[in-house]
């Protein structure tokens, strides 16, 4: 009976429930997982990813040509105060010439912020 109610709970999520108590387990607070507790992340987790891409095509260039693009995605992850916290995952995709552009900005402008001073002291401890 207990095998048969797990086969059914296993339908009612498309997400792999081993996987998911693999990742549930690489967290060091996580020494036991509860059969209920397991389910019930892996039905969440599903629910969100659709709640992310049903959003995100629905405000994004998507429709225009029927698909959910990486575009869409970053697009939200950006724009929507809900997903912002999914910038860091899904950052907007750049050039690589832009980014090192990006990088060499920076680093110059971090340069003329210094006083020669603190330039001189950091070359004398790279010396040591």
């Amino acid at each position: 009976a207990e095998m048969a109610a797990r086969l059914s709970e296993n339908r009612l999520v498309s997400l792999p429930l081993s996987r998911i108590r693999v990742i549930m387990k690489s967290s060091p607070e996580v020494s036991s997982i509860n059969q209920d507790a397991l389910f019930l992340t892996a039905k969440a987790t599903e629910l969100f990813v659709q709640y992310l891409a049903s959003y995100s095509y629905k405000h994004g260039r998507g429709k225009e040509k029927n698909a959910l693009t990486y575009t869409d995605l970053s697009h939200t992850a950006e724009e929507c105060e809900t997903f912002q916290f999914l910038a860091d995952i899904l950052p907007k995709k750049i050039l690589a010439s832009k980014y090192l552009k990006m990088l060499e900005k920076e680093k110059r402008d971090g340069e003329v912020r210094e006083d020669d001073e603190e330039e001189e002291e950091e070359e004398d401890e790279d010396e040591a």
